[in-house]
């Protein structure tokens, strides 16, 4: 615990390459190949357009943990965008770690905005505008920008609080289709709004992914060159197991940390599923516990891990956001086939002007769960050869400034 409630002096050394990073980049390509199954399931499966995967009451198990597997994603990402950035910073004066902060988020929401928008939707009138995981990332990004320049334990205090105390705002809502309640989601909660006609989605509200990147932040001091890799391997398994122990004895008491308790249901499975159905729209401080406990230990066991596999997954935890807008695009593309196969559908049925999860003129197209996961292999290991060849590329190119912006 004490390695990061200090700033540590990082000299630039062999420490910072190899098995340490290693493990970092198979910790986010393994949630990068994970996160392509979630969209996969959006765009093929028949049960996406009639109930929610996680609503107990119509989701069976395998359904459910298609969906749940998938939280991991967004909070890793976020918190290991947080320990580049640290790492990033060693190489870099303060002004200039803010400065490219500052522009790479700005990036990020245009991104966002305008070419991720447009992949989601294929809709060159953009009547849907979601504020999703790549704008959360970019507006963190900005007051990342911001905090860099602060004390390092005031930084992960305000990420801690963040993080552990934003369920306090849980029972404060501002309703309407207006400016207000607009902001306040942004901030803190998920709101749906219909504006002339087009639909904008606040899927993401900021507080506690802000709070999630500061941490990952902090986590970077772990990887310094000063620091002793037991000692490291040590603080990731204390860190992990205390956040999954603190995560289970607050779930079970319902005490505190999410706004919809889990209860008992017909059988113990499904009593299980309610333990582990915490909420993400804004990550509650047990989904983020949930997630980020088990990551860390995986950050532990795979501190030497440097095989075939391990080596394979890297390439896409090297390639993040190259990977994910193109995932995106591909599987929309192939959605605009798939939807032909299904008798009374048509491929202009794909070009959306509602979100996928309330998109009624698409109920009764589909396919099984089988056909999802056979897509999804497919689509990440389709692009396996193009995240390697654009790795190669970066490494190869490095001196090109634009090339750290994708």
């Amino acid at each position: 615990m004490s390695t990061l409630a200090e700033p540590l002096a990082i000299p630039r050394s062999p420490a910072l390459t190899g098995s340490r990073l290693i493990s970092i980049d198979l910790l986010r390509g393994t949630v990068m190949i994970v996160m392509a199954l979630d969209h996969v399931r959006d765009y093929f499966h028949a049960a996406a357009f009639q109930y929610d995967p996680t609503d107990l009451s119509q989701t069976s198990v395998s359904i459910f943990f298609t969906r749940w597997i998938t939280h991991f994603c967004a909070p890793v990402f976020m918190l290991l965008s947080g320990t580049s950035a640290y790492l990033v910073g060693k190489r870099k004066s303060k002004r200039e770690l803010s400065s490219f902060l500052l522009k790479r988020g700005l990036w990020l929401i245009f991104l966002e905005m305008v070419v991720m928008n447009f992949g989601w939707n294929f809709d060159i009138h953009f009547n849907i505008i979601l504020f999703i995981v790549i704008w959360a990332l970019g507006v963190s990004m900005i007051a990342l920008a911001g905090l860099i320049h602060l004390p390092f334990k005031v930084i992960l205090a305000i990420g801690i609080v963040m993080v552990a105390g934003h369920n306090l705002l849980d029972g404060y809502d501002i309703e309407g289709n207006n400016l207000s309640s607009f902001f306040w989601s942004i901030i803190h909660q998920q709101e749906f709004y219909t504006w002339d006609e087009k639909v904008v989605v606040v899927g993401y509200p900021l507080v506690p992914w802000i709070g999630v990147m500061a941490l990952g932040y902090c986590l970077g001091s772990l990887y310094a060159g000063s620091v002793d890799p037991a000692r490291r391997q040590r603080v990731l398994w204390q860190l992990g197991a205390a956040m999954i122990i603190l995560f289970a004895v607050l779930r079970m008491t319902n005490l505190y940390g999410d706004p919809s308790p889990w209860t008992q249901q017909s059988t113990p499975v499904f009593a299980l599923l309610s333990f582990l159905n915490t909420t993400k729209y804004p990550p509650s401080l047990l989904y983020v516990l949930m997630t980020i406990g088990p990551a860390l230990l995986f950050l532990a066991f795979s501190e030497n891990v440097n095989n075939t596999a391990a080596r394979i997954i890297s390439i896409y935890g090297r390639v993040p956001l190259f990977y994910y807008v193109i995932h995106v695009y591909l599987l929309h593309l192939i959605a605009l086939f798939a939807v032909e196969l299904v008798p009374g559908f048509e491929w202009t049925d794909m070009i959306l002007r509602q979100p996928l999860w309330f998109q009624e003129d698409l109920k009764g197209y589909g396919f099984s769960l089988g056909i999802v996961y056979l897509v999804w292999i497919s689509i990440v290991v389709g692009l396996y050869p193009l995240c390697k060849w654009y790795d190669r590329y970066k490494q190869s190119h490095k001196e090109k400034w634009w090339l750290s912006y994708l």
